[in-house]
């Protein structure tokens, strides 16, 4: 037993690490007595990609969100992985993307960190890096960045996580255009991946010019397959130095240090700039230490060229930049920086003294706990009712239509709140096999599409309903929450409950 586990103990972490991740997915997506649930953000994230997946398997490129758009300034990579895994399998899109795919991510991230680095102090971290949040009794993004416990929920950064490894992999075994072909896919599915990766091969090809090889080929490829992004208009990227140290300091949901904020901002105002560049220094110090928690040791080795520049530019980067729409989308830089320190602080945790090691466990075990009570309450924040999806189920069955459904009314009520009280999401698309006329209106805001103007529109609509609205905006179905209104027009009833009416427009 005792060789056994010398022998797998790689894979008895795995495992472990696995089911820690896993319990911030799994149980949502399931029916319960309630209907649906959805645990942590995965009622508004969740749905989404599921809405996005859904679409994508019916052949469309169309917005599911906002009938009529084209989809535009999002990289597909994930979502198209999970429409041709469903296509394939016929497995519910749902459950692959909560129950099923989760878990194998997990278990192909720790097993690619221990085949790079041979280390399972570095698959250690991997799974349980996280924040000192726990110390000042926040949560894991109290320095804002999501931590490792919280992978799985961006399951995008997973699936550019395994193919960073695979890509590295090929590059230790010296196949270089193997390489080239795997950080080609790499932006397509997360750009911010891609771009850290473009830019660590282009520092270490000083060092080793075969790297250039899968540079090269990488952006040869990466650059004839989007098209869309060297012509497009959007700028998604704005200027703001200093926003995320600032708004860590300012917001009651992050580190929350008013005084210095105000200090911060009255001295860079004031132009006194020695006191401001001291304190901006102060906050990046808290912003750098808070966040990397326990995996900081992983200073003690910076001999990687391609793993500290990556470290590097994932920082630099969200201090300078934000994106418009949602300015806090580039901390997701820094995400590759946290899982990097996490690999180099397992690799200089070896020669650390035995009660050292045993001390800085202790420690870092607490960063990942703080995360899952978000996840474990038998209740969840957010769910469809029963009513609800038997009403969305019946939707599916009809014919291929735009469906117009009120905006969300967000209202602080008892756990689990319907979706349509919790958040601006894109649960009648993604359950009924639609696009909707407009839904989620946060991923519009991240994309940067013009909804205000139909969310205008809607609202009139709503206040006098017209039937010749639907008909001049082709839309074919309303769907009603008998909670929150009536209708009373030219339509046929063809489908009702103690919750949900649904029309055909004629």
């Amino acid at each position: 037993m005792i060789t056994f586990a010398k022998n797998y103990r790689h894979w008895i972490l795995i495992v472990i690490g696995t089911i820690f991740w896993s319990l911030t997915m799994v149980k949502s997506g399931l029916v319960y007595d309630y209907g649906m649930g959805f645990w942590g953000s995965n009622g508004h994230d969740g749905v989404w990609h599921v809405a996005l997946a859904s679409s994508l398997a019916r052949g469309s490129l169309e917005l599911p969100i906002m009938a009529g758009e084209q989809i535009t300034n999002y990289h597909l990579g994930f979502d198209l992985t999970l429409a041709g895994i469903h296509t394939l399998t016929r497995i519910p899109i749902v459950n692959l993307y909560f129950q099923i795919l989760p878990p194998l991510f997990a278990i192909a991230i720790g097993w690619l960190v221990y085949k790079l680095t041979n280390n399972l102090w570095s698959v250690f971290f991997t799974y349980f890096g996280g924040s000192l949040g726990w110390v000042f009794g926040g949560g894991e993004s109290m320095f804002w960045a999501q931590q490792s416990m919280s992978t799985l929920i961006n399951p995008p950064f997973a699936l550019s996580l395994i193919l960073l490894l695979t890509g590295l992999l090929l590059i230790k075994n010296k196949k270089y255009w193997w390489a080239g072909l795997v950080f080609a896919v790499l932006p397509h599915i997360k750009i911010y991946a891609g771009l850290l990766a473009f830019g660590g091969l282009l520092v270490v090809g000083l060092k080793d010019r075969n790297l250039y090889k899968t540079l090269i080929l990488s952006l040869i490829i990466y650059l004839v397959t989007n098209y869309q992004l060297l012509t497009t208009s959007s700028s998604l990227v704005v200027w703001r130095p200093g926003w995320f140290l600032e708004t860590m300091m300012a917001l009651s949901d992050r580190f929350n240090w008013p005084k210095f904020y105000e200090a911060m901002i009255n001295y860079r105002a004031a132009g006194n700039y020695p006191k401001a560049i001291l304190a901006y220094c102060v906050a990046l110090a808290i912003f750098v230490i808070g966040n990397m928690g326990t995996r900081i040791i992983g200073l003690f080795h910076t001999k990687s060229w391609f793993y500290t520049s990556v470290i590097g530019a994932g920082l630099i980067l969200p201090m300078f930049f934000v994106q418009s729409g949602t300015a806090w989308n580039t901390i997701q830089f820094f995400y590759y920086s946290l899982f990097f320190m996490g690999i180099l602080a397992g690799i200089s945790i070896q020669g650390f003294p035995k009660l050292l090691k045993i001390l800085i466990v202790i420690l870092t075990i607490p960063t990942a706990i703080q995360t899952l009570p978000h996840y474990l309450p038998s209740r969840p924040p957010a769910k469809i009712s029963i009513e609800e999806l038997d009403a969305l189920k019946f939707l599916s069955t009809q014919p291929a239509g735009v469906v117009l459904s009120y905006p969300a009314i967000v209202k602080d009520t008892e756990a689990p709140r319907p979706l349509y009280e919790y958040e601006s999401t894109a649960y009648v698309s993604a359950f009924s096999g639609h696009p909707g006329f407009l839904e989620d209106e946060v991923n519009l805001n991240i994309m940067g599409y013009d909804w205000q103007a139909r969310r205008k529109t809607i609202d009139g609509f709503w206040k006098q309903p017209n039937v010749n609205f639907l008909i001049d905006k082709n839309i074919t179905y309303v769907y009603l929450i008998k909670k929150i209104g009536t209708i009373s027009i030219d339509m046929s009833n063809i489908f009702e409950n103690s919750e949900i009416a649904i029309y055909r427009v004629k």
